[in-house]
């Protein structure tokens, strides 16, 4: 007797899938907060202040708010479509262009494995350092990461399941390096050790004036908060993503919000700004400023491996979910959207993207001394303002397209307000590395060349989609 599958037993408000529902609003809340938090923290306190000295705590609320601005049109963008694939279904929707919604796709794509293979390598030079093993080889803490990324791909392919379980683990590690950073500047506080007045000072290098200064120190800021945008492509592994997403997306953001501002408080108070600009361990000052024999070195790169552990897990999870969506919609080739009928796993597109990140590790490796793995995080994040640009119009293209089920609606102003800002922060005014800006170009352009592979593989597919919709239903019937 054939079993039920999943697509045919879907619960009162759910979309049918054919993949797993395992995430509560528990379970989502806590991938959020993991989501947001990654590494960007634990490495970018200290150059927030040295471009903005100790008034650091601003811009990480500056681009907390345009975090939170963009979160509302997502929200009602997941709950009125509450399916895998994110900000490239929204695009696919709104505008019905394949090119664009291939080079959404690319980019987002592009974002969390860059993220996800800049982690890996993260991974192996702390665990080396945690171990003692000083001295090693390049070529040994790529060997290092290597072997992490398959580790990373053989827990996705087990199961999202298990994956949901090892994120709560690395979550909990992390929040709690960052939770003894705050109660480490409340003893430094009551102990006399931290100057409070610092946290008032502004300072901008050079001749900058206080707008630009803040500018770019948002953009630097704005690393640490993109992580929400993930969770989106998680949808069809959540119960009722239509109730959850609203509060939880709110809550999480909310939360880290409020832990960036009181690491950056606390980190300016008890170590000057001079030295944290300086530092590429500024927590770790902190620590050692406040508790004078503390044994943080030996403990923080551990703290750190989960950290970053965390984030290539993450952004893995959100990779493959997003390319076995776009499969789903034909706008990449069929098979990426293959699911294991066991475990209910998109294994074709884990194992392809799994591909690509580990041939990413070894690509930025023979590039280190270019300086391109210094670069990858504010590409990441000139890549992600992008598209959350993208998705702020759509969230206003949409209005017109009705759905037959209640969902959460920002107020017109947000997106609004949400596209000026991030296309704001897009532009080289914010201070970027100009190398971020090649490292996008050449990214884009190796996206466009894939777009003629992928348009040539789904012929007679046409280039511009004039109802994504009915593309959706006839999609079904072509697997």
């Amino acid at each position: 007797m054939t079993q039920p599958t999943a697509e045919e037993h879907a619960p009162p408000g759910e979309e049918p899938t054919e993949l797993k529902r395992v995430m509560g609003p528990k379970l989502l809340l806590l991938f959020i907060v993991g989501d947001i938090l990654g590494t960007g923290v634990y490495a970018l306190t200290g150059q927030v202040a040295a471009e903005v000295g100790g008034a650091a705590w601003a811009p990480f609320i500056v681009a907390f708010l345009i975090a939170l601005i963009t979160a509302f049109s997502y929200l009602e963008l997941v709950t009125k479509y509450p399916q895998a694939a994110g900000a490239a279904l929204y695009t696919h929707k709104a505008f019905g262009v394949h090119f664009l919604t291939f080079i959404v796709c690319f980019t987002v794509m592009c974002s969390g494995i860059t993220s996800a293979s800049t982690a890996a390598r993260a991974v192996g030079s702390n665990l080396l350092a945690g171990f003692g093993i000083e001295g090693s080889s390049t070529w040994t803490v790529v060997a290092v990461a290597l072997v992490f990324m398959a580790l990373v791909a053989a827990v996705n392919l087990r199961g999202v399941g298990e994956s949901v379980k090892a994120n709560i683990v690395l979550t909990l590690v992390e929040l709690s390096g960052l939770l003894f950073i705050i109660l480490v500047g409340v003893f430094a506080a009551f102990g006399g050790k931290a100057d409070f007045s610092r946290v008032m000072v502004f300072e901008s290098p050079g001749d900058k004036s206080a707008f630009l200064a803040v500018t770019a120190a948002t953009a630097l800021a704005f690393f640490a908060m993109v992580g929400f945008e993930d969770a989106v492509n998680m949808a069809e592994e959540t119960h009722d993503p239509v109730k959850n997403f609203p509060r939880m997306m709110i809550a999480g953001i909310g939360i880290t919000g409020v832990i960036y501002v009181l690491v950056a408080i606390f980190t300016v108070a008890i170590v000057p700004v001079g030295e944290l600009g300086a530092s590429d361990t500024p927590l770790t000052l902190v620590v050692e400023r406040a508790l004078p024999g503390f044994p943080i070195g030996s403990i923080f790169p551990f703290i750190t491996i989960f950290a970053v552990a965390n984030s290539a897990l993450i952004n893995m999870l959100m990779a493959s979910r997003l390319l076995y969506g776009m499969a789903k919609q034909r706008v990449l080739p069929p098979f990426l959207g293959r699911v294991s009928p066991r475990r209910q796993t998109p294994t074709a597109a884990i194992v392809f993207t799994t591909v690509i990140a580990l041939g990413l590790i070894v690509l930025v490796t023979l590039q280190e001394e270019n300086g391109v793995i210094a670069a990858l995080g504010g590409t990441t994040s000139l890549l992600l303002l992008a598209v959350f640009t993208i998705v702020n119009v759509a969230v206003l293209k949409l209005r017109s397209n009705i759905v037959d089920r209640k969902h959460f609606v920002a107020p017109t102003i947000l997106p609004i307000l949400g596209a000026l800002l991030c296309a704001f922060f897009v532009g080289p005014w914010t201070g970027r590395d100009p190398l971020q800006y090649q490292i996008a170009g050449w990214l884009l352009l190796i996206g466009v060349i894939l777009w003629f592979v992928t348009w040539a593989f789904n012929r007679p597919e046409p280039t511009r989609i004039t109802d994504p919709d009915a593309l959706s239903e006839r999609e079904g019937g072509t697997n």
